[in-house]
């Protein structure tokens, strides 16, 4: 059975940094996308970041430069670094992977999800 369990959320001041983890287990995911989402109240769940099998890494412009994805394939975890966090990056955020070696932002063409971590950005 597939599970995808994330942990390192919480509350955080602006511009001050938090770091999540996603560790995954029932498969070996080294050859999967790996992406974060998240979901802010009232509002849509959002693509964050994502990075193939290979290190090939995107994200979306309101983190670029802030954020950083990182994925250890023999652990079969994968990471998200927030620094200069920011109020408006306050939701909860989701690990996802997909059968893909590309990154998508589509959440319907991810497979497997999270149960979600909340992240909390006072001002």
């Amino acid at each position: 059975q597939v599970q995808l369990v994330e942990s390192g959320g919480g509350l955080v001041q602006a511009g001050g940094s938090l770091r999540l983890s996603c560790a995954a287990s029932g498969r070996t995911f080294s050859t999967y996308t790996m992406s974060w989402f998240r979901q802010a109240p009232g509002k849509e769940r959002e693509f964050v970041a994502g990075i193939t099998w290979s290190g090939a890494r995107t994200y979306a412009d309101s983190v670029k430069g802030r954020f950083t994805i990182s994925r250890d394939n023999a652990k079969n975890t994968v990471q998200l670094q927030m620094n200069s966090v920011k109020p408006e990056d306050t939701a909860v955020y989701y690990c996802a992977v997909q059968r893909s070696v590309v990154v998508t932002r589509r959440e319907n063409e991810y497979e497997y999800w999270g149960q979600g971590t909340q992240v909390t950005v006072s001002s």
